[in-house]
């Protein structure tokens, strides 16, 4: 994957942040064609364009239906930052939603996922029924209004951004004009 690529490449920190991409979504979902309505999309083409995007970088993507409320696997994710082998759990997201259509508004689903990659589902469970991460999240959502930004992905080096699924030369630009380094091993 091309954020792989460049910290392989370039001296560089990489920080994820969470985005608030259709906070409104209720609990069930919404099928993609609701949630498009009115928006005169081809919702059939554009999923086949974003599995072309996905291959691309190597990854799966299946045939989704749905649209789910991200916040509480947000918070999740932030529980998993400071959990040892936590950044399994991300991948296990990221396919749960984008390939196994899985509903990440739900709590339960949410814990199957943290059992799978071996975390403890009790700490998970409580992070969440607690909501322990929430002003964690906030404070990204509130970040990402501050920066104008309006969509994912979104790349921002400093006061510079590269916003969408872009190239690698165009995110390799966005580092090196920002004073990355290259690695010498």
């Amino acid at each position: 994957m091309r954020i792989e690529r460049l910290v392989a490449t370039y001296d560089i920190d990489v920080v994820y942040r969470h985005f608030p991409l259709h906070p409104d979504t209720p609990e069930a979902g919404l099928t993609l064609e609701e949630l498009f309505a009115g928006r005169n999309l081809d919702v059939p083409r554009m999923q086949a364009e974003m599995a072309e995007r996905m291959s691309a970088e190597g990854l799966e993507y299946g045939t989704r239906t749905r649209t789910y409320n991200s916040r509480l696997a947000q918070e999740l994710g932030c529980w998993a930052d400071g959990q040892s082998g936590g950044e399994r759990l991300h991948d296990d997201l990221f396919r749960a939603y984008f390939v196994d259509d899985v509903n990440l508004g739900v709590v339960q689903n949410l814990i199957d996922l943290v059992e799978r990659s071996g975390l403890d589902a009790e700490d998970a469970r409580a992070a969440l029924v607690d909501r322990r991460f929430r002003e964690a999240v906030d404070a990204d959502w509130a970040r990402a209004a501050e920066l104008g930004i309006t969509g994912v992905p979104t790349f921002v080096v400093g006061a510079d951004r590269v916003v969408g699924a872009r190239p690698y030369e165009a995110l390799e630009r966005l580092v090196v004009e920002a004073g990355a380094v290259q690695r010498t091993s």
